[in-house]
């Protein structure tokens, strides 16, 4: 397999389904559209689409199902961008190279392109689970809506935002890891699985890995705030900083932290071992983002 090829190829999908699921300007209210479309084709990795994708494929899933699922989780992720660069949370003018949302549009249809995505994710899902008629839908439904919501994502960057500028420990650093970036990684994943109807063991040993690269995926995003350059991540550096916060790097030490990143990257990867070849691309995957510079 040509893993990075396939990456591409994966990436094309979602950006083909994605551009088709968010509808183009239309009627008075069409500037919201717009600012819809600006952040969710702004860039980025996709990662957790294709987390979705790849688990899907891994346990033997087949069908379009998939897609829907996969765009919505994009929609909620670019939501939650988008609200993360408002002045009242990170306060950030760049993103992935580009002006954050509120910079181009305003901060009252900032706001609001993000709950229009957040809903048209839950509109997406739900048509397609009408239109399927499936159990496994509502279930990996359930799955992402909680891991988006105030015992995940939400739930995290709450105990973040207050703990700006004060002095915090590693337990409660380690919820906010574990509940605002590793949450939806690992709903990418078992969602993946409940749709391609994997077993229980396929689905735990998945929703493991999602916990090991999602930790992973965030301390190393810690460490690029460090030692990268805008030019490289398309954002400001040391933002943790600025904003007061409190990270792994800081907490622990560089040392320590790309340490703890590439032994959380072989964690994950022995959770694919009994995928066999079918794991391979997430084992890929794994290596290549605790290795990226952006």
């Amino acid at each position: 397999m040509n893993f990075k090829k396939e990456l591409d190829t994966k990436v094309d999908i979602v950006n083909q389904y994605l551009d088709g699921f968010i509808p183009q300007a239309q009627g008075y209210a069409e500037v919201i559209y717009d600012a819809m479309r600006y952040s969710s084709f702004a860039g980025g990795k996709r990662l957790r689409p294709i987390l979705m994708l790849s688990a899907f494929e891994a346990v033997g899933g087949v069908g379009e199902i998939v897609y829907p699922f996969a765009c919505a989780l994009e929609m909620i992720h670019t939501f939650s961008l988008i609200h993360d660069d408002l002045p009242a949370m990170d306060n950030d003018d760049y993103r992935r190279g580009k002006l954050t949302n509120h910079k181009v549009y305003g901060e009252g249809l900032a706001i609001l392109a993000g709950d229009a995505l957040l809903n048209l994710a839950f509109e997406t899902m739900i048509t397609a689970t009408k239109k399927h008629r499936s159990w496994e839908a509502i279930d990996a439904m359930d799955v992402i809506a909680y891991a988006a919501g105030i015992k995940g994502m939400i739930g995290g960057q709450v105990v973040d935002l207050i703990s700006e500028n004060k002095i915090i420990d590693l337990d409660t650093l380690h919820y906010i890891h574990k509940n605002k970036t590793t949450a939806i990684i690992q709903a990418a994943l078992k969602a993946g699985a409940l749709l391609g109807k994997g077993t229980p063991e396929e689905i735990e040993a998945l929703d493991k890995f999602g916990y090991c690269l999602g930790m992973a995926f965030q301390i190393q995003d810690d460490i690029l705030d460090i030692i990268s350059t805008q030019e490289e991540l398309g954002k400001p550096i040391k933002s943790d900083e600025k904003n007061g916060k409190a990270t792994f790097v800081s907490l622990k030490g560089l040392d320590f932290s790309k340490q703890y990143v590439k032994q959380l990257s072989q964690d994950a990867i022995h959770y694919m071992e009994d995928f066999k070849e079918k794991g391979q691309f997430l084992s890929w995957l794994s290596e290549y983002l605790m290795s990226r510079t952006y």
